[in-house]
């Protein structure tokens, strides 16, 4: 009777860790939403400004305050990306508020969102790309040629001060 229970606590406890990790696996994901205020040119023959101010409000976090052609992050943990947008399209107008979410994709980390394109109402292939950050290739530089501190620049022992000419 004893080992019955036993196996029967066993089979419970990892059913259990089964179950939080599926859990954590769907609402633990976390992503970097970068939101771009850039304007979108040439999309089916039109054209979607930038605005002139927008202001982002993540959860409790510091206000996102982007002009145009300026880009912006938040942290998001989980699917249902929310935010709160104040915009003002042109010089002088008054700010628009907006409450938005977004269904954030679970296998990407890097998302980014192109505002104007988005509250415009377009579809996701227009206002969503993923991150992809650049690359920067350092130059393989022999060491002691040309680095100001080496010792083999010409300047060393073979060079004018150690020919033993004087």
């Amino acid at each position: 009777m004893k080992s019955k229970r036993r196996i029967m606590f066993i089979l419970l406890a990892v059913l259990a860790l089964v179950a939080v990790a599926a859990w954590m696996m769907v609402i633990g994901r976390g992503h970097t939403v970068y939101l771009d205020n850039k304007t979108l040119e040439d999309y089916q023959g039109q054209e979607y400004k930038a605005y002139e101010r927008v202001v982002i409000t993540v959860k409790d976090e510091k206000p996102i305050k982007l002009g145009k052609r300026e880009r912006g992050s938040a942290i998001w943990i989980g699917q249902d990306f929310k935010m709160t947008v104040e915009i003002t399209e042109k010089k002088g107008d008054e700010p628009v508020v907006k409450e938005v979410s977004i269904k954030l994709p679970y296998s990407v980390d890097g998302i980014v969102v192109n505002l104007p394109a988005y509250l415009a109402g377009l579809p996701e292939e227009a206002w969503y790309s993923e991150f992809v950050p650049a690359v920067t290739e350092t130059p393989d530089e022999e060491p002691g040629v040309g680095d100001e501190f080496s010792m083999g620049d010409g300047l060393g022992l073979e060079g004018d001060l150690g020919t033993g000419d004087i």
